[in-house]
């Protein structure tokens, strides 16, 4: 929870810049200092003295095939980074960049937005310049909705100022920052030193202890305590925290659909993912039979509530977020979620005696291939569990790619990337992209449909240029699953494409057309070997074929209908 404009604050005051700075060097030198080391984009004429700055800099240039690629591979590069950014130019540029960023909005990814814009000079007399709608303004206004701030750096003066102010609320609110650079501003200097005042905003104490000693209370004389933990856990760097609190007193957890590897899943405490009626029915008669659940950073969406199927009672939380406290009915104000989480952790207490069941989920009948049968949903993902090891990222598109891979066990945390509350079509390919450009060290496994690998497939392009080694699997239905199931129509079917044969569009890689589990595995036997360029699996799945947590989900809704 960020603390209101009425709590106490320390500050700590240090000379940041100089006249000798300009503002385009000094946004440069603070992107650096965050732990920005690439960013991605597309340059453009009103933000080509920006990328001559980024040339000339430490920070590596990642061009991408369009503006909302960037985007969507600046998020996970956020995502696995702690903060990420992208740079693109005015309107052309910023607006096709607009979805990926409600993305990063909505699951809380702390994306810098840097554009370029018309000089001020240009401006006068109002001419209708190139790439220009509406008023000059329009861009920023845009970003404001999706944003937690949106600034245009058009004065010496204040210009430094708001860098500041942006990049704080960055870090602070784990949200979007936009920055606007009109071009004849990026080598202004200030007119004297730039001192940054940095505010460390802290919990009011009687708040934070009666909060404490309720929240203790309640899970020392709980019978089946439990956490949830949510993406906010990641996001805030308390993966450390939480353990240490769950360890001490022995209490499972579970993450969700959104925050799936925000702990290893192969830690003894694990639980499992819960997401309704669309999760393993220990896992979800576990959580819902609790008598104190511990919501730790956590969203309640539609998608992690397993489309509403969830039964969770608000009367047995304890819910801690960025945003809000609360325990029961109870609402605290001006406690910080770090402070909180903090104040549990180093807590001692007895508790009440309890039993804890396995916390590990069944363990699976060891796959064995039968080389002429048809793929199915069920066998692929099956197959994929077995060949996830400590150095794979899971990266999925939305969909059944994503529900089926809910069901993964990954083994470290931030292994596992998707969209999983904004949703949107297309993330996975550029996201795949972004986790190698973070940690190059890391292989991703990406799952993505064949209707999303339409829309960003050309990221691959990216990956070949850079040699990197995605293993790609498409999941071939000719169309929207998710959709089908919805409402049925033409309007669902796609053309189909020879998805194992860009490699030879792209010059490198390996391509596979997978029918059958023989196929399949004479393909992933190659693809592992293959560490020098990606490949992409092209599986056919019959239209009518969903994973088991899609086939779970809609047994759910039709229970609940």
């Amino acid at each position: 929870m960020t603390a209101s404009k009425h709590q106490p604050a320390n500050s700590t005051v240090g000379t940041q810049g100089s006249p000798r700075h300009s503002i385009g060097a000094y946004l440069i030198e603070r992107l650096l200092a965050l732990g920005v080391n690439d960013i991605f984009g597309i340059p453009g004429d009103f933000i080509l003295g920006f990328y001559g700055l980024l040339e000339a800099s430490r920070i590596r240039i990642i061009g991408t095939c369009n503006e909302l690629n960037a985007g969507y591979a600046a998020d996970a590069y956020a995502r696995m980074n702690g903060v990420g950014a992208v740079c693109v130019t005015y309107n052309v540029g910023g607006l096709s960049l607009v979805n990926a960023v409600a993305g990063a909005y909505a699951e809380k990814s702390p994306l810098i937005v840097i554009s370029g814009a018309p000089g001020m000079a240009e401006r006068l007399g109002n001419p209708l310049l190139h790439h220009r709608v509406g008023a000059f303004s329009t861009q920023r206004d845009v970003f404001e909705k999706v944003t937690v701030a949106a600034v245009v750096l058009d004065d010496p003066l204040t210009a430094f100022r708001e860098i500041d102010r942006c990049l704080d609320l960055a870090i602070t609110h784990k949200r979007p920052v936009y920055i606007e650079i009109p071009r004849d501003r990026l080598d202004a200097r200030g007119t004297h030193p730039h001192i940054r005042s940095v505010h460390h905003p802290v919990s009011d104490p009687r708040a934070l202890d009666e909060a404490l000693q309720e929240a203790i209370k309640l899970v020392a004389t709980a019978r089946q305590p439990v956490i949830l933990a949510g993406l906010e856990v990641h996001r805030c760097g308390m993966r450390d925290v939480m353990t240490a609190f769950a360890e001490k007193h022995q209490i499972p957890i579970c993450s969700t659909i959104l925050s799936k590897s925000v702990i290893s899943e192969k830690h003894p405490l694990y639980l499992g993912v819960y997401e309704g009626a669309m999760g393993r029915d220990n896992v979800r008669e576990y959580v819902e039979n609790s008598d104190c659940l511990i919501l730790l950073g956590a969203f309640m969406t539609d998608m992690e509530l397993g489309i509403y199927t969830a039964k969770l009672n608000p009367e047995r939380w304890i819910f801690a977020s960025l945003d809000a406290l609360r325990i029961h009915h109870h609402h605290f104000h001006d406690v910080l979620f770090a402070d909180f989480m903090a104040g549990l952790a180093a807590a001692t207490f007895d508790t009440t005696t309890r039993t804890i069941p396995p916390m590990s989920a069944p363990s699976p009948q060891r796959y064995q291939p039968d080389p002429g049968a048809r793929m199915t949903s069920r066998r692929l993902f099956q197959r994929i569990n077995e060949l996830l090891d400590p150095n794979m990222v899971v990266v999925c598109d939305v969909g059944d790619a994503l529900f089926g891979a809910s069901d993964l066990v990954t083994y470290h945390e931030t292994q596992f990337l998707g969209p999983a509350y904004y949703t949107s079509m297309g993330f996975a390919v550029p996201a795949a992209v972004a986790v190698q450009v973070a940690k190059r060290e890391l292989r991703p496994i990406v799952l993505v449909g064949d209707g999303a690998f339409q829309m960003t497939g050309q990221e691959l392009s990216t990956a070949a240029k850079l040699g990197f080694n995605p293993i790609v699997i498409v999941l071939n239905n000719r169309g929207y699953t998710t959709e089908r199931f919805l409402l049925e129509g033409a309007f669902n079917d796609i053309h189909e494409w020879h998805y194992h044969r860009l490699p030879a569009l792209l010059g490198t890689g390996l391509g596979f057309d997978v029918v059958t589990e023989g196929d399949l595995e004479n393909a992933l036997t190659a693809a592992l070997a293959n560490t020098d360029s990606f490949s992409i699996l092209n599986v056919h799945l019959d239209q009518a074929d969903i994973s088991p947590a899609l086939a779970r989900l809609t047994s759910g809704l039709k229970e609940r209908v």
